[in-house]
């Protein structure tokens, strides 16, 4: 969605990690008026600390109020929250939704309850807009990024880690997954990447052909076919990096155009520091 119809300021729906802090930085950047609206018990100290105002994450009432307070039409979703308790939410939820509908939301996959919050806020006149319409200079772009780059094997592994998530796409599995040697190591599921590398990283040290398994292995991770990529945008930073060496990858493949870089610079050093490449590729699974 184009943000020319904003009036007032953007504002940032900030949850866990490094991007809410990321996206305000970029705006400030470019003198573009934004407020946070930081989510407790998600949002990272100094984004609470800098934020203009804290909320629980289902405390409906008070997070519109504070929008309609600034005078803000746009509203943006940065930053990781996880599904909570459907009994807990009802008390907040109760003058907007009933139960059944409630339930519908919480207890679907993630695309699912990330699009419930995006009819929620359209519902009341807001716009939703993309970071990467904020901010398109914090997505992936094509190529390699570094000193490193992958060999013809680990572009073999990367097509078919593409295809993979191109046809997991309509079942709301996730946006990663490892393949190595042209063989599917690992899928992300609802633990998120960094577990699933942690689990990848414990297979491969109970293996007795590690070495064979850590041939063209890599992390592959793009946005799901038709995503609506306003929201719940894959990611990756120095962390992933870590993690990906920790499970004897070789390298890490990302959408271009629709995979965010968290500290490009740091997560290029690390990805250096540790012999690892990373790279740009055709992005939302490649359609």
């Amino acid at each position: 969605m184009s943000d020319a119809r904003a009036s007032g300021p953007i504002v940032i729906l900030a949850g866990a990690g490094r991007l809410p802090a990321l996206l305000a930085d970029e705006l400030q950047r470019s003198r573009r008026p934004f407020r946070i609206l930081a989510f407790r018990g998600f949002a990272e100290r100094d984004v609470r600390q800098r934020a203009d105002a804290v909320v629980d994450l289902l405390d409906v009432s008070r997070a519109l109020a504070a929008i309609g307070r600034w005078g803000a039409t746009l509203v943006t979703l940065a930053g990781a929250v996880s599904r909570p308790n459907p009994s807990a939410a009802l008390g907040a939820f109760a003058y907007f939704r009933n139960r059944r509908e409630l339930d519908d939301i919480l207890s679907a996959g993630d695309d699912h309850l990330l699009r419930g919050v995006v009819r929620l806020m359209e519902g009341r006149g807001l716009g939703v807009v993309g970071v990467g319409d904020l901010a398109p200079g914090l997505l992936a772009r094509a190529g390699a990024y570094g000193r490193i780059e992958p060999k013809p094997d680990d572009m073999a592994s990367i097509a078919m880690g593409l295809s993979l998530l191109r046809d997991l796409s309509p079942y709301d599995v996730g946006q990663a997954t490892v393949v190595a040697a042209s063989r599917v190591i690992a899928v992300e599921g609802p633990e998120g990447t960094d577990r699933m590398l942690d689990r990848v990283a414990r297979f491969s040290s109970r293996w007795p052909l590690r070495r064979r398994a850590t041939v063209a292995g890599v992390l592959v991770k793009t946005a799901k076919r038709g995503q609506d990529t306003r929201v719940d945008l894959p990611a990756v930073g120095p962390r992933t990096i870590e993690r990906a060496a920790r499970a004897g990858l070789q390298g890490v493949a990302i959408g271009a155009g629709d995979t965010l870089v968290l500290d490009e610079p740091a997560t290029i050093r690390m990805a250096d520091r540790l012999g690892l490449y990373l790279i740009g590729v055709g992005g939302e699974a490649s359609r």
